[in-house]
């Protein structure tokens, strides 16, 4: 590749490694006409402003996202007439991945942003068919538990003919591998990671060393609620947590307190961000999503949506997370236009039979 001659060196420079980031210094020096030491000191001043990092002049922009947490199968019965407790009722099946990790991964991967998922799953057919599913997607799954002993996570719904849940059976003890060991093993995919992507799913002592390790590394952490029960993974001690995703009742399960109204919700995020939390972002449901702002918590509309093209709700949370993370990757600092990605990725997956919008891909980010 051959640099457009009107730009500046140090411009051309970063143009040659763009194209081969593992080209030498001695090679960058014979295609620009400059001296060794001349490219040394533009290598520098670029690795300064964070335009390169470090060896092999890794590009921001190809860092990988790498999310951390749950993967299982999805199940959905719907009865086909009234249900009848103890006896057989005829049913009709939808089966698909699902998971909070996973399908922010998936997302993210549709998108075309380089992600690698760190997840636990059976060595049985379901596990294979889930990591295979998302490598065919681009998505890295290296380094992930794959249990010989235990079968791949599952959560099953019962529905009755309207849709409403009745019963749900979730199954998801191999998530509690992912322990400060399954970190320790997998420390060489997370190092060149550029955000950390983690669901509650995880223990507690998973999400302690992963604050710890984001403060030490320098490295941005997203963790995102699961549950409302689940707040209690998080412990008080928010440092090294740059932004958690979660909606309002899982806020009012972690500060403990009823948040009806607008005060509340701003001396929640305060008391928040006083424990560590460097940024907030609730889903307020239909209202859109309330994002922080100084001391404010902001609100942003979601996109008009005709009701009657709501398809299905699932997994309009995880691809609006899945937005934001993108949109951060991108530039950290525009929380505001991160939700505005968030919201329209969401308002895709709502008008989706699927977990996951297949109407995903990179043009959304352009």
């Amino acid at each position: 590749m051959t640099p457009p001659k009107d730009l500046s060196s140090k411009e051309q420079l970063l143009s040659l490694v763009e194209a081969n980031p593992f080209i030498g210094q001695q090679e960058l020096a014979d295609q620009l006409g400059l001296s060794r030491s001349a490219v040394a000191g533009h290598l520098g001043q670029l690795t300064r402003e964070g335009r390169i990092l470090g060896r092999a002049y890794v590009l921001p922009q190809r860092q990988p996202i790498v999310c951390i947490g749950g993967t299982n199968l999805d199940r959905k019965l719907r009865a086909v007439g009234p249900l009848r407790m103890g006896s057989s009722n005829p049913a009709r099946q939808h089966e698909s991945a699902g998971g909070v990790a996973r399908n922010i991964a998936e997302n993210l991967g549709r998108l075309g942003l380089p992600v690698h998922l760190l997840t636990a799953v059976g060595r049985d057919a379901a596990g294979q068919t889930l990591l295979a599913q998302l490598q065919g997607l681009g998505v890295d799954c290296a380094g992930c538990l794959q249990a010989a002993d235990a079968a791949t996570g599952s959560y099953t719904a019962v529905l009755d003919p309207d849709g409403e849940l009745v019963l749900a059976l979730a199954h998801m003890e191999l998530t509690d591998r992912l322990d400060p060991a399954f970190l320790r093993q997998t420390a060489p995919q997370r190092a060149p990671a550029r955000w950390l992507v983690a669901d509650l799913n995880l223990p507690r002592e998973t999400l302690d060393e992963l604050r710890a390790e984001a403060r030490l590394r320098g490295q941005r952490l997203l963790l995102v609620a699961v549950s409302e029960p689940k707040m209690t993974r998080l412990g008080a001690d928010l440092r090294g947590v740059e932004l958690l995703v979660l909606n309002r009742g899982e806020l009012q399960a972690l500060v403990g307190r009823a948040l009806a109204d607008d005060a509340a919700l701003r001396a929640a995020w305060r008391s928040l961000h006083e424990a560590g939390l460097q940024r907030l972002v609730m889903s307020d449901g239909p209202q859109g999503v309330r994002f922080s702002d100084g001391d404010d918590l902001v609100l942003l509309p979601p996109p008009a949506l005709d009701p009657a093209s709501i398809r299905e709700v699932t997994g309009a949370g995880d691809a609006m997370t899945a937005g934001i993370a993108a949109a951060l990757h991108r530039d950290p600092d525009d929380l505001r236009a991160a939700c505005a990605l968030g919201l329209r990725l969401a308002a895709l997956t709502l008008q989706s039979d699927a977990t996951v919008s297949e109407a995903l891909s990179p043009a959304l980010l352009v």
